[in-house]
């Protein structure tokens, strides 16, 4: 059985949308002004190692956790429920104006926007 790691395209495809999704990120006033100090290159290094994971492409994942990841954000600069759907509305919309197909979109939706994930991301 395929992992939606692979079924999405594998690294190649996990790359460019993570440079995709940061560009439409960082055009989104609801959630740019998170990554204004932000070292994008470093970033987008970070999504894609999360990404790979979460979406089965390894079993290893050596960044911080997304309690730890996103706790000062949340504490000191209010992020909250309406950021972390914007977030994940701009992933969608990514993958859908990359010609993912549907089934792979919904997929990827209840891996990102799991209420663990959200509440982990959120700090509750």
């Amino acid at each position: 059985m395929s992992t939606l790691y692979e079924k999405l395209g594998g690294a190649t495809a996990v790359d460019l949308a993570v440079d995709k999704f940061y560009e439409r990120v960082l055009q989104d006033d609801r959630i740019k002004d998170f990554f204004a100090d932000v070292d994008m290159a470093k970033q987008r290094a970070h999504q894609k190692a999360f990404l790979t994971y979460a979406f089965g492409g390894t079993d290893k994942y050596d960044g911080r956790y997304m309690r730890e990841a996103h706790k000062e954000l949340v504490e000191n600069h209010g992020l909250n429920g309406e950021h972390f759907d914007a977030v994940a509305e701009d992933l969608l919309a990514t993958l859908k104006e990359m010609g993912v197909p549907e089934d792979l979109i919904a997929e990827v939706a209840a891996v990102a926007g799991a209420p663990a994930h959200k509440r982990d991301v959120l700090n509750q």
